[in-house]
């Protein structure tokens, strides 16, 4: 697993373009979730979220997920679970502090978010702790629910003639 996870940081680009892609894909389906029920979809989209993102970015499943802020490393595999930057801890040669064979998160996060388009600055966006209810969640049905809400409530713009 770390060693496609590595692989994952280094194609972070790539993935980006495809979340850009399918991102707007789930939420155009929110009356399509919501007709269905979010509650009845929770256990298939965690289980296919677990298994895509478990495999690509070695995902905890936080319920939360910030890995296209955090050039495509995903913050919960820091031993100390840290979700804004580094510890005080990280070795000369980037490893990690507590678990020395493995690089650390963050370099990986920083390396991961020089590809991305702005991923230098949405890495410095500074993230709220992670809601312990979320985990073993769906983070992407959760994306969908959040913002297929939004544009359900966002008031239609009126067009004037003159």
């Amino acid at each position: 697993m770390y060693a496609v996870r590595r692989w994952s940081v280094r194609r972070a680009r790539l993935f980006e373009r495809w979340y850009d892609i399918v991102e707007p894909a789930l939420i155009a389906c929110h009356p399509l979730w919501r007709m269905l029920g979010y509650a009845r979809l929770e256990r298939p989209f965690a289980f296919a979220e677990r298994w895509v993102k478990g495999f690509l970015f070695d995902c905890q499943m936080c319920g939360d997920c910030v890995l296209s802020s955090t050039g495509m490393a995903c913050p919960m595999n820091c031993p100390k679970q840290l979700r804004n930057g580094p510890c005080g801890g990280v070795r000369d040669d980037g490893n990690c502090e507590v678990l020395p064979g493995m690089r650390c998160v963050w370099v990986e996060a920083a390396e991961g978010a020089a590809r991305m388009r702005d991923g230098l600055q949405k890495i410095r966006v500074v993230q709220a702790p992670v809601d312990s209810r979320l985990r073993g969640r769906s983070a992407w049905l959760r994306v969908a629910r959040e913002h297929g809400k939004q544009r359900a409530q966002s008031p239609v713009t009126a067009t004037t003639e003159s």
